[in-house]
C-alpha cells in the first residue's frame, strides 16, 4: 500500500505541471514495484526452470 510519505515525494520529482494521467500511471507503478518486493520477501516467487516449464 502506498503512504502518503511516499506519494508526496513522488509529487515533488513532477515539474510543475504534469497530467493525472501521468500521476496515476506513476502511482500504479509504484504500487507494482512495491507488491513485487514483498512478494520477493516472503517468497512467493517461481523460478526461471518453474516458469520455462510453465510456457511449455
Amino acid at each position: 500500500m502506498l503512504t502518503k510519505e511516499r506519494l508526496k515525494e513522488q509529487i515533488d520529482k513532477f515539474p510543475e505541471e504534469f497530467s493525472i494521467d501521468e500521476l496515476v500511471e506513476k502511482l500504479i507503478l509504484i504500487e507494482k514495484i512495491e507488491t513485487g518486493n514483498k512478494q520477493s520477501e516472503n517468497g512467493e516467487i517461481i523460478s526461471e526452470s518453474e516458469m520455462a516449464k510453465w510456457f511449455e
